[in-house]
């Protein structure tokens, strides 16, 4: 299982989760190319090691377990995982 981000975190791209994240698999992180542009954060469902560590300091509560992710933001699974396929 892995974290990820959904809806809440459009258009606010708080950086807490990127500065407590002990395996750096949120991105874009803001010295990153891209930060701007992008309308939301990512985890990467293959670096993520489910530690909850993000979870507690996103102040949005846009970081669920992808088995919790509530029914309307299901789709936010995918999106994480399409972000990193490029």
């Amino acid at each position: 299982m892995t974290y990820v981000i959904a809806e809440p975190c459009i258009g606010t791209k708080d950086v807490s989760c990127t500065e407590v994240c002990p395996v750096d698999c949120i991105h874009p992180t803001q010295d990153e190319p891209g930060f701007a542009e992008a309308t939301m954060l990512y985890i990467d469902p293959e670096e993520c090691i489910d530690c909850d560590a993000c979870v507690e300091a996103c102040p949005v509560d846009a970081i669920f377990p992808e088995d919790l992710l509530p029914e309307q933001w299901t789709e936010y699974a995918q999106r994480n995982a399409e972000y990193f396929q490029n």
